[in-house]
């Protein structure tokens, strides 16, 4: 079943190098960043506080990229992506390297190999591990995810997924008059459209499926995928070609028609991570506040529906929550599912907040999408 993570205990960290003091430069690479942010922060992905998704763009030194690597492998609890666009370089054992701006062909020193990555995470503490590279020769960090160095063996982790632009003997691409990279540009091109027919949720297995044929049928290089365990599973975001309209299916007793992938509170770790489920469930019903509040034959209104779903901190009672969910048309036995993961919220948040008599609040929602305006000419190739 895919999820989406706890927007609470993930962290992403979007590196991107555009300028370069001795290599062609790549002008919208810093296209790619903003805007892939701007998918990681909004509603239909993973609703990512702000503070939760770093942006390095044009990183001077590698000990500075590395500390923001460290530090979102050590936060995250759920989920840690790592996302690299720029040239990719290939050092004299045939290992890949990202070139930071001062970085020169050959001089390996002057880059920041991939396995310092790789060796963050493991080191890291979250369930679940996602890289993206998008540079050339980047299918060479294929090859340090297999073996007894394992990324998955090794750190016990429930799911790693690495996604990459290109094979370890090809370039990845930077067409004329597009915004984005080839691959970028298909990758948030899915986020935005979604994939027809697809399943609710873009998990990572279904968007390297499409993502191989969207690009084979432009005559792009095919992007390369290695995963273990459940990374596959972890989805990027919601699949807007099947989202359900303000109107939703009843069957001939009135109740919701039955099939619907509920979203599941078992991976819930945050007040943050709680309410942005709730919220999914309402997409999901593919019902209005309106709709809910007549659903729940006047438990709850269609005002108290929005406080609900915009809290900052966890209602101390829980017939509200339970008449939401049962109004949705959540099955009671998952209702129960949510009373426990809200049950033992309440009580963390509780005993954190006990010694300073205060209540924890969670960190503020992110802001409103900002839009890309314009368009950059590339060159028809990366070195």
């Amino acid at each position: 079943m895919s999820v989406l993570p706890d927007p609470g205990a993930t962290r992403a960290v979007l590196i991107g190098t555009s300028h370069y003091d001795h290599l062609e430069s790549l002008p919208a690479v810093s296209n790619n960043l903003t805007a892939l942010a701007e998918a990681l922060t909004g509603p239909t992905s993973w609703t990512l506080p702000q503070e939760h998704c770093t942006i390095l763009s044009n990183p001077t030194t590698a000990e500075m990229t590395m500390a923001a690597v460290r530090a979102a492998a050590e936060q995250a609890r759920d989920t840690v992506l790592i996302y690299f666009a720029g040239h990719g370089l290939v050092d004299p054992e045939g290992d890949l390297y990202l070139a930071m701006p001062q970085s020169k062909q050959q001089r390996v020193e002057t880059g920041l190999p991939y396995r310092w990555i790789r060796q963050a995470l493991l080191n890291g503490r979250a369930d679940r591990c996602v890289v993206v590279l998008d540079c050339c020769y980047s299918g060479l960090a294929l090859g340090t995810m297999g073996g007894p160095s394992d990324l998955a063996d090794q750190a016990a982790v429930e799911g790693t997924f690495l996604l990459t632009a290109a094979a370890e003997t090809r370039q990845a691409l930077a067409p004329p008059d597009e915004t984005f990279t080839a691959f970028t540009g298909e990758l948030l091109g899915t986020l935005q459209t979604g994939i027809p027919n697809g399943p609710e949720l873009i998990d990572f297995g279904v968007l390297y499926r499409h993502l191989r044929i969207r690009l084979a049928a432009k005559g792009r290089p095919d992007p390369q995928a290695r995963d273990r365990n459940t990374g596959a599973r972890l989805a990027l975001g919601r699949n807007l070609a099947c989202l359900p309209t303000t109107t939703t299916t009843f069957s001939t007793d009135g109740e919701p028609a039955t099939g619907r992938a509920w979203p599941s509170p078992l991976g819930i770790r945050t007040v943050r991570g709680f309410f942005k489920s709730l919220a999914d469930v309402r997409v999901t019903s593919g019902l209005t506040h309106q709709m809910v509040s007549q659903r729940s034959v006047g438990r709850i209104s269609p005002g108290t529906v929005s406080r609900l779903l915009n809290r900052e901190s966890l209602p101390k009672t829980w017939h509200t929550t339970a008449a939401y969910l049962s109004a949705c048309g959540v099955p009671d036995q998952q209702v129960a599912e949510w009373q426990a993961v809200w049950t033992r919220l309440l009580t963390d948040t509780t005993t954190d907040a006990a010694p300073h008599n205060t209540v924890t609040q969670p960190p503020q929602g992110p802001t409103t999408l900002q839009r890309l305006a314009g368009k950059v000419s590339w060159r028809n190739s990366r070195n």
